[in-house]
């Protein structure tokens, strides 16, 4: 129809298969990147911030860390391994981080501010240990128990203190693996 010199028509418009194609590839791209996100986050995602000084001088009060929450389904916290733990599965109290030395079945005695662990001294604590606490008499750790200790072994809540003891594998919420930068430092790989 012509009215004045215009044309005006309607065309209709038709969705071509290419259009739809591309628009099904994009949203299950979408949706793909939405699940690896959620998956990321879940199994790797918990971050925190230490509290305390007691992993001093590898990690500082108020440093944030990354924590890989899947890592202990598929494995057990072995010794050297920096962990993530609640005391006593204490969901009102904040997150402990802590260093393993003694895993299942193994013996722990502090004696004269040396780490033994199955009568030898440790290898993963080689500096003196302040105050023995609880591993004043050795210990035998049993199935899904760990003992764990501050890098700081001066005066720390760990499993030297009889409110925190050896910490059950249940209460272990995953290892800590990427430490972000404090103040004057960088960013960092926990081992």
């Amino acid at each position: 129809m012509r009215q004045d010199g215009y044309y005006f028509y309607k065309k209709r418009r038709r969705f071509s298969e290419d259009f739809l194609r591309d628009s099904a590839h994009l949203v299950i791209g979408i949706l793909i990147s939405l699940l690896f996100a959620f998956i990321l986050v879940y199994f790797l995602g918990l971050n925190t911030t230490v509290s305390g000084d007691s992993m001093n001088p590898g990690l500082v009060n108020e440093q944030k860390v990354l924590v890989n929450r899947f890592v202990y389904k598929l494995s057990q916290p072995k010794k050297g391994d920096v962990i993530i733990f609640l005391p006593n599965g204490n969901p009102n109290t904040h997150y402990y981080i802590r260093r393993v030395v003694g895993v299942p079945g193994d013996k722990v005695l502090i004696e004269e501010g040396v780490l033994y662990v199955n009568g030898v001294p440790s290898d993963i604590v080689t500096s003196k240990v302040g105050e023995a606490g609880l591993a004043s008499n050795e210990l035998t750790l049993e199935q899904g128990m760990y003992f764990v200790l501050s890098d700081d072994l001066s005066d720390s809540d760990d499993s030297r203190s009889a409110n925190i003891g050896p910490v059950e594998s249940k209460y272990i919420l995953g290892k800590v693996w990427l430490a972000f930068p404090a103040e004057d430092s960088e960013m960092h790989l926990v081992d």
